[in-house]
């Protein structure tokens, strides 16, 4: 049976097959680091009975106001584990830690425009396409902006999606 718990330092050293996908960001070491040390609540990992990484979720909550909001850094489940709705159960509990811990007001994401998958899980799990950002991928491929609406947000305004693309300067936050 699979284990859902917080990311911990020696996953850093067993999750590397996880992050072969050509679609999945991958990051230094010192960024991993970064978000165990600040967002422990944001990162955890899905294990097998034997101990391996199957999948992951790093995020992390940001923003002042109707902007505080949970942000999902990277989520990502190494193929042969893939359609056993390991992502959503991630994408569930990081949801579930943004409203009902840190009251946010909804959570974001940002997807590759052709990552097609994704996008269509994302949509399922009742993410809506807020903007485009222009070149957000390497400066490349356009990337979305997609997000969820939480209970803080009644009216749900964050979601109301923009009326035009936007650049990567223009982001709020990093």
């Amino acid at each position: 049976m699979t284990t859902i718990r917080r990311f911990c330092c020696e996953d850093l050293l067993r999750f590397a097959s996880v992050n072969l996908d050509h679609l999945t960001e991958t990051f230094n070491m010192s960024f991993y680091m970064t978000y165990l040390a600040r967002w422990p609540d944001y990162f955890h990992a899905a294990v097998s009975p034997g101990g391996r990484v199957m999948g992951y979720i790093m995020g992390k909550v940001e923003g002042q106001g109707e902007s505080w909001h949970g942000h999902v850094t990277a989520v990502s489940v190494a193929s042969e584990f893939r359609r056993q709705k390991l992502a959503k159960k991630l994408m569930n509990l990081l949801e579930e830690i943004s409203d009902k811990m840190d009251k946010a007001y909804f959570v974001d994401l940002f997807v590759r425009a052709s990552n097609m998958p994704a996008i269509r899980m994302y949509e399922k799990l009742g993410y809506v396409v807020y903007r485009r950002v222009l070149r957000y991928y390497s400066g490349e491929e356009d990337g979305l902006d997609m997000r969820k609406a939480l209970s803080q947000d009644v009216e749900k305004k964050s979601i109301i999606p923009l009326k035009r693309p936007i650049t990567p300067d223009e982001l709020e936050y990093d």
